[in-house]
């Protein structure tokens, strides 16, 4: 149990949900309500699809997880996982660099709706996930493995609303990734039970938030 429990804390690195989540918008058939591009990640060319994830995986998975691979190789953080709440300050500004800065990229380069909402949306949710969990992690120590799952949630559910047709199955995988994470996290003892659900919580209702209602 102890090494499953291990498993899915790798599998369900916060810093890989987001791109879990765009995955499945992208590629799990869709029908958006009104028959329109910027309602629909699925109808988007094979091309913008294969560059979206690229840049989502860049600046979401990889240039983070360097970025705290140096720090632990400079002693800034003990563990990758961050146990000790004190050092996240820094984890967390570049978190928050990396998620303005993908943000800014597509608000910029693509302007007034160029792409789907959802492009600018799942970035945006991150500045705002990881602004709530700086200050929040002056009091607890808020799991962050929770926020990824629960950005994960958040965004498949909000995409969901907007779409005439989107297999449930989706939202069931989600949620049952999100009991495993938090459950994983709880074996280990790396939080108490308000730590990790205070953190699901927290990120299903802003992402939600942030993607449902981001304006076309």
């Amino acid at each position: 149990m102890k090494t499953f429990s291990h498993i899915i804390s790798w599998v369900f690195l916060p810093l890989l949900t987001p791109v879990y989540g765009l995955l499945l918008a992208l590629y799990v058939p869709s029908m958006p309500e009104v028959l329109y591009f910027r309602e629909s990640l699925y109808f988007m060319s094979p091309e913008a699809k294969q560059a979206l994830l690229l840049m989502f995986v860049t600046f979401s998975a990889l240039a983070p997880g360097i970025s705290f691979l140096f720090l632990h190789k400079q002693k800034v953080i003990t563990t990758i996982d961050m146990e000790d709440k004190t050092e996240r300050s820094i984890p967390m500004f570049l978190m928050l660099a990396y998620c303005l800065l993908l943000f800014g990229i597509f608000f910029y380069k693509f302007p007034e709706g160029q792409l789907p909402k959802y492009v600018y949306a799942l970035p945006l949710a991150g500045v705002f996930v990881t602004v709530s969990y700086t200050l929040i992690n002056n009091w607890i120590k808020i799991s962050l493995h929770g926020g990824g799952a629960g950005i994960l949630t958040g965004f498949l559910l909000a995409y969901s609303i907007d779409q005439l047709i989107f297999p449930f199955w989706v939202i069931i995988v989600a949620v049952i990734a999100s009991g495993l994470t938090l459950s994983a996290r709880l074996y280990l003892h790396k939080h108490t039970p308000r730590e990790v659900y205070t953190g699901w919580s927290l990120a299903v209702l802003i992402t939600f938030m942030i993607t449902h209602f981001y304006p076309m």
